[in-house]
């Protein structure tokens, strides 16, 4: 982590802290990955209606990410960043109270306005700070507390829910969230970039969607949003009825610790090696997990796949916001990045109840099938279209080429 040496005092406190806020944070909403669609069900919800409670989280996320990322690049990072930590230490409150599904689907989307807040001013900030020439290792490093939080959290919630029961789980989410709400207070908010329109910008925000630059990564990311749905909603349940041996919460600890481990070197060697190729290997290492959880049987075989999915979605969801970073000016960051983003919210929404009806008809393992081939759509749409041709594309896709659509710094 040499890069962080050349910054000063101040800069790598503000960035410490602010990974110390992101740890506390993804370690509260992971606590309950593998639990709640255990909660969901034990109050006697069909497969469907888990799938429509859990995929109610990305509503919040799709109806409010847009306008957080606007006021982000309008009153700065921070206020973006205390809104979701805010909403981290409440949500978990309103699970504690009801049983009901229609309250527990509220409560869900309430819950999914933490994650569009804090996930927007964390990726905008970070990009602001980290110089172009590191950038892909800076916020690679910084990205970890995402997986490291993946890692602690469903273990810590795995824990509870089977010795202590649902009470604690959701007093410990809450208590997480709010010390991380502490922490984000202590970061220092940069003054907010207000340069007018330059010829860089593509105007209002159906226009700047329409962009190649913008939205041949959307449609990547909310192909693989799906299939990310799919195996957050359903992989508990799975194991379950398959009578495997196998915690839950153990499966996203394995696949956290993947993620952990290919973000240390991989947003580095983007730096030199480019962000398309690392895209393309996190879309595969995606696939390869639908088509292992497809044909999974044991302990070992959910674990392997729990790696891959780690591997493949770290990659692709770092890579893709660096490379939004690198495509945008800092005025429009933050509704370039929720723009993007919202792409993988939407997937995950209408993965849980879409995918959760196909679960109905052909179970959860060929359910995880049709995943695979969601996921290889998008494999092909990024080889193809990812650039301003298909060879360059193909180039660019493959590390042979640099970002036709990147900003000079």
């Amino acid at each position: 982590m040499k890069a962080f040496n050349t910054f000063d005092a101040p800069l790598r406190l503000n960035l410490l802290i602010l990974f110390t806020a992101g740890l506390l944070f993804w370690s509260s909403v992971a606590s309950l990955l593998p639990t709640l669609p255990l909660y969901i069900d034990s109050v006697g919800a069909s497969k469907q209606e888990i799938g429509i409670v859990m995929g109610s989280f990305a509503i919040g996320l799709l109806l409010f990410r847009p306008m957080l990322g606007r006021l982000a690049d309008k009153r700065g990072r921070k206020i973006v960043l205390l809104i979701g930590a805010i909403v981290a230490a409440i949500a978990p409150f309103g699970y504690l109270i009801t049983q009901s599904i229609e309250l527990l689907i509220l409560v869900r989307i309430f819950h999914g306005i933490s994650v569009a807040a804090f996930t927007t001013g964390y990726s905008t900030l970070i990009a602001d700070l980290a110089p172009s020439e590191t950038r892909g290792e800076i916020i690679g490093y910084m990205t970890l507390a995402a997986p490291i939080g993946l890692a602690i959290g469903p273990a810590l919630g795995g824990y509870l829910e089977g010795t202590t029961g649902y009470r604690l789980l959701f007093l410990l989410s809450a208590e997480l969230g709010f010390v991380a709400l502490l922490a984000i207070v202590q970061v220092t908010n940069p003054p907010v970039q207000t340069q007018k329109q330059t010829q860089t910008n593509d105007g209002n925000f159906w226009q700047t969607l329409a962009s190649p630059r913008v939205r041949i990564p959307t449609i990547v990311m909310l192909l693989v949003g799906l299939s990310a749905g799919a195996v957050h909603t359903f992989v508990s349940l799975f194991i379950k009825s398959t009578e495997v041996d196998l915690n839950g919460g153990l499966f996203f600890t394995a696949a956290a610790i993947s993620s952990f481990s290919i973000r240390v070197f991989a947003g580095k060697a983007s730096d030199r090696l480019g962000r398309g190729l690392f895209i393309t290997i996190g879309i595969v290492g995606y696939i390869l997990a639908l088509i292992l959880l497809w044909q999974a049987n044991s302990a070992i075989a959910f674990l392997v796949a729990a790696i891959f999915e780690g591997a493949g979605g770290g990659t692709v969801i770092s890579m893709i916001t660096t490379m939004m970073a690198d495509r945008s000016l800092p005025q429009e960051r933050g509704q370039i990045f929720a723009m993007c983003v919202a792409g993988f919210d939407l997937g995950i929404a209408i993965a849980a109840p879409i995918l959760g009806f196909i679960a109905e008809l052909v179970g959860y393992r060929n359910m995880f099938g049709y995943g695979a081939v969601i996921t290889s759509l998008a494999f092909v749409i990024f080889l193809t279209q990812s650039s301003k041709d298909l060879p360059n594309s193909l180039r660019f896709a493959l590390g042979r080429a640099p970002d036709a659509y990147a900003l000079k710094s």
